[in-house]
């Protein structure tokens, strides 16, 4: 699982960029997003669960765990 390569595709399938992202991520949260905080956290692989949830709600979409 790359979590870096799941939200770019999710991100292209809903057309939302970086931009767009980091102001709802900013006014969903309350806490500043920027282009370069998004991507470099994927980069980095840093980001966190809790930021990933938001970024999926964001962009309609829900992580589900099931068993093998």
């Amino acid at each position: 699982m790359d979590i870096r390569n799941d939200i770019k595709y999710y991100m292209a399938r809903e057309a939302v960029t970086f931009k767009q992202l980091a102001i709802l991520m900013t006014e969903k949260t309350g806490k500043k997003y920027t282009i370069n905080s998004l991507s470099g956290k994927l980069i980095r692989k840093s980001i966190t669960l809790k930021e990933a949830l938001e970024i999926l709600d964001i962009l309609g979409y829900h992580f589900e765990i099931k068993k093998n």
